[in-house]
């Protein structure tokens, strides 16, 4: 069994950092349906911005809004305007293809990639 990469959103941009949150990164809905993601899936933050790496869980934010906030700890690591890669795996013994998508710097879906 291996973790394969099933999701990705790539060049998304940190709309807000809410640190008085408990925790996990809010998501347009939107785009968590086109790339496969879920309420509550764990989830690797990479920005290529600052370089910083961090897993948590995912929240649903209102569809078509462009949200994408981090919060709690992790509003520390990532903040508001830094361009984000967010991936979800799957744990499986056969190879996936992925669902990677593009979005534009108001984080509207672009194209697969």
């Amino acid at each position: 069994m291996r973790f394969v990469l099933r999701s990705k959103i790539h060049k998304a941009n940190v709309t807000e950092a809410n640190r008085a949150y408990i925790g996990s990164i809010t998501i347009d809905k939107t785009l968590m349906d086109k790339s496969g993601l879920w309420p509550g899936e764990k989830v690797m933050v990479v920005s290529n911005t600052s370089g910083a790496r961090l897993e948590t869980y995912v929240i649903e934010g209102a569809p078509d809004s462009g949200i994408i906030c981090m919060n709690g700890a992790a509003a520390h690591l990532i903040k508001k305007g830094e361009e984000i890669i967010i991936m979800g795996f799957e744990l499986t013994d056969k190879p996936i293809k992925p669902m990677n998508i593009l979005v534009d710097k108001q984080n509207r879906f672009v194209r697969l990639l």
